[in-house]
């Protein structure tokens, strides 16, 4: 995709990007990937064996959480339970996509030298006190959390591909330190 200019097609950085919105953005490319290969029907079709989940529903969900956190961190609070939950990211695969496009974006305009700065962050956890309960974080932690959320909601996605007879690559919604902990095993 165009858009994805952050990184060239050896994989490094085109200009001075910190590691951490790379890393967010080239998890975000791997859906962009994903959903450029499916057709509405497989997007929106409910899984069964994942209690009736739609990939669209769990990329919906991550679409969600980074809005949040890009509509909050500059005013220091971020309410990851203030979603927009637009169905039409659950239903259009290029509606998606361009989500991810206007995500990317945004993340690459986030300054570095403000990932220390300090955030309240709120998320309903269950019980009726942590509804209103509000944690310190920083803007780093904060990406940090988005991009484990991303790829934990991308390995249910690809189970339900695999499900659906849709092949994902070997290394979507497979954590990094997984990865590292593989290729270190595959070099002995």
């Amino acid at each position: 995709m165009e858009w994805f200019n952050a990184i060239s097609e050896t994989g490094m950085p085109t200009h001075n990007m910190h590691t951490l919105i790379l890393d967010n953005l080239r998890c975000i490319q791997q859906g962009v990937n994903l959903l450029s290969r499916l057709d509405s029907e497989d997007y929106t079709r409910p899984s069964a064996q994942c209690f009736d989940s739609k990939i669209g529903g769990h990329l919906r969900h991550n679409i969600d959480h980074y809005s949040s956190f890009l509509n909050g961190f500059r005013k220091g609070r971020v309410d990851y339970d203030e979603r927009f939950r637009d169905l039409r990211v659950e239903t259009d695969p290029k509606f998606a996509i361009d989500e991810l496009s206007r995500i990317s974006e945004e993340l690459k305009r986030i300054d570095p030298s403000d990932f220390d700065n300090s955030l309240e962050v709120k998320m309903d956890c269950g019980s009726p006190e942590s509804a209103k309960e509000w944690s310190q974080s920083t803007i780093r932690r904060e990406l940090q959390f988005l991009l484990s959320h991303t790829i934990h909601h991308y390995a249910l996605i690809a189970v339900i591909c695999n499900l659906q007879g849709v092949a994902t690559p070997p290394d979507f919604g497979v954590a990094p330190s997984t990865l590292k902990h593989q290729q270190a095993q595959c070099a002995r």
